[in-house]
């Protein structure tokens, strides 16, 4: 399939669709995404195809985050990433690591980490252009 994303989608389980919904659209407006489905069991979020879903489980029982299991979306820029954070921390979710340099990744690799209200961990990043890099070393 040369020419295909190697990802289709990706979901995470909720308990709470309704409240999953007004975390991931205000975390992912921050990023340029918007919801692209709504169902009572779940909403998925992208540009126009459903790349991001939040939704109970399939077995019908309680949703649990893997550890180690982490999404990351890609913002355009540190305002960006740092406006996923607070949006976040505005909507119920806990910080897992505060916007900023992540240099054991790439000198220029710029993130941050959230749980949402269920546990999921996920992250925004981008890298910064060298302008950027030296002003965050220099400040």
């Amino acid at each position: 399939m040369a020419g295909a994303p190697m990802i289709s989608h990706v979901s995470v389980g909720v308990r709470d669709v309704a409240r999953a919904a007004t975390f991931y659209d205000a975390v992912l407006a921050t990023l340029g995404y918007k919801r692209v489905y709504a169902r009572e069991f779940a909403n998925a979020w992208g540009e126009t195809f459903p790349t991001f879903w939040a939704q109970t489980p399939f077995d019908e029982k309680a949703p649990s985050p893997g550890n180690g299991v982490h999404v990351c979306f890609n913002a355009s820029s540190k305002n960006a990433v740092d406006a996923f954070h607070a949006a976040g921390l505005r909507n119920g979710g806990t910080c897992d690591g505060a916007p900023g340099l992540r240099p054991q990744y790439t000198p220029n690799y710029y993130g941050a980490f959230l749980k949402d209200p269920d546990g999921n961990k996920i992250e925004a990043m981008c890298f910064l252009p060298p302008s950027e890099l030296e002003n965050l070393s220099s400040g």
